[in-house]
């Protein structure tokens, strides 16, 4: 695992194709999966991340080819004012592949953003969750993480009311 580079961006746009479709297969219309990740999660996307001032994107890559296998975003949060706070941070996408899962790289690449959520002053870590997403909410809530809020978010033409879940670094 390392920070990402400008490079990396179609890799990680690929990526997260994947785990959406692997994720949320069963729950969302091909259609909205689509419109989802080719303009949330394109390359061009990931690419603005990778730039940004104040974000910060992880590239977990197989051992010897360091193919893609997943990847942790941070960005400035984007959450209702009722549940931010000074020193809030957003874990905006945190997916590994399915062929990843048992490996350790969730919890590496939570601990890498935590390290540098930490290391950037910030105060508390927030995230959404999709409400279905059973295997995530279980992973945040070992970690620590806590319901505060919800919020509406879109996947396409759809709208999922979303628990948000802070860290209080």
């Amino acid at each position: 695992m390392r920070p990402a580079r400008a490079g990396d961006a179609g890799a990680l746009a690929l990526v997260a194709g994947a785990t959406l479709l692997e994720t949320f297969h069963a729950i969302i219309p091909a259609a909205d999966l689509v419109a989802h990740t080719t303009g949330k999660s394109s390359a061009a996307a990931f690419g603005g991340w990778i730039a940004g001032a104040d974000s910060q994107v992880f590239y977990a890559g197989a051992a010897g080819t360091e193919a893609p296998l997943g990847y942790a975003v941070l960005t400035t949060a984007e959450f209702p004012a009722a549940v931010l706070r000074p020193g809030d941070w957003e874990l905006r996408r945190i997916y590994t592949l399915a062929a990843a899962h048992g490996a350790g790289l969730g919890p590496a690449l939570l601990d890498a953003a935590l390290i540098e959520a930490r290391a950037r002053g910030h105060h508390r870590l927030l995230l959404g969750v999709h409400p279905d997403n059973r295997r995530a909410r279980r992973f945040y809530e070992r970690n620590g993480f806590t319901v505060v809020g919800e919020r509406t978010f879109a996947v396409g033409t759809q709208r999922f009311t979303d628990p948000i879940y802070a860290l209080d670094l």
